[in-house]
This record gives structure tokens, sequence and C-alpha cells, in this order.
């Protein structure tokens, strides 16, 4: 899923950075013909930031494509920091949040009457950052609502785990991956 206003960027900029595990082959499809269009995945920061730098100079406009709400796990404040530091101008598009778009892609709503009327939005650590002591998977289960659990697949099985003992293991769960 790509928002209009997204969309209308990509299809405008002659230059294209995206994070390849991220966003799907169609949605490049979108770049204009002759558009310089780089995976991502492979580089560093440094690496990231000398390809907006070059475009930059060159005059060019860049779709930087990331996955989703850029509030949420996607690791772009270093980037805006660089870019502020560089003088290089820059504006934040949103996307379509993840757990939105596994909700409607699942036909679920996250919030039912009477049953649960308050959305966390958290991760598991895996290779990802560690996450604060008070905010383990089983504190949050045990504060009620509904769960969607970013960034989290590889480790299903601790999921399952830690959160049967306080949703019970015959609590609904969807996967839009599973």
């Amino acid at each position: 899923m790509i928002t209009v206003r997204g969309l209308n960027l990509l299809r405008r900029c002659p230059v294209v950075l995206y994070a390849g595990s991220l966003v799907p082959p169609m949605i490049l499809a979108e770049a204009p013909a002759g558009a310089r269009i780089v995976d991502t995945a492979p580089l560093d920061l440094d690496a990231i930031m000398a390809e907006m730098e070059q475009a930059a100079v060159e005059g060019h406009e860049v779709a930087r494509l990331h996955s989703g709400d850029p509030s949420l796990y996607g690791a772009i404040a270093e980037q805006m920091r660089r870019l502020d530091r560089l003088g290089i101008p820059y504006d934040v598009t949103p996307g379509v949040p993840a757990y939105a778009a596994a909700a409607a892609a699942l036909k679920q709503e996250l919030t039912l009457p009477g049953i649960a009327q308050t959305v966390i939005l958290t991760r598991t650590a895996v290779r990802a950052s560690s996450m604060p002591d008070d905010e383990r998977l089983e504190h949050l289960a045990a504060a009620g609502g509904t769960l969607a659990i970013h960034l989290s697949i590889n480790n299903l099985a601790k999921v399952t785990r830690t959160l049967i003992p306080h949703r019970g293991a015959d609590c609904p769960t969807s996967s839009p991956t599973a």
C-alpha cells in the first residue's frame, strides 16, 4: 500500500532509494522512466547519505522509500539529522502503518466495544535494539487491549510462549504472514 501523496512523489523523483526487503517491486514500477533506483538494504547509513547528498548536488529530488509509518520503527531519525546538518531540505510523507494494513488485510478491527479499546504498538528484541525492562511483552500483555507486535515474525515462538500465560491459548490472534 502507498498513499496518493507518496505515489505522486515517487512518480516525479529521478532518484529512488528504497528498503529492498520492505518495498514491493510493483511500487518501484511507478518510478519515472530512467530514474536511478537504489536498493539500500546492503548499504550502511554513510552510503545512503552519500546517495542523497550526490542527488542534492545534482539538483535531483529523492524519493526515500521505507515502509509504513515513519514514526514507528522506521529508523529515519538519523537520516533526518544528517540531512539537517548538510542543509538538504526534505519532507516526511507518512505511509500506511503496518498494523492498519494488516488489520485491513485480515478484515479485523483492532478495537471492539467491551473487549478492547486500547491498541499497544510494540516489537520484540531479536536483532534490533533491546527493549526497556518496563516494556517487556509480558507487562504489555497484562495491561490488556490489542497488541500490534511489529518486527517479530522471526521471534514468533517466543512471543507465543510469553503471551499464553497472560492471554490464554485460545486468545484470538492474526498474522498477515502466517
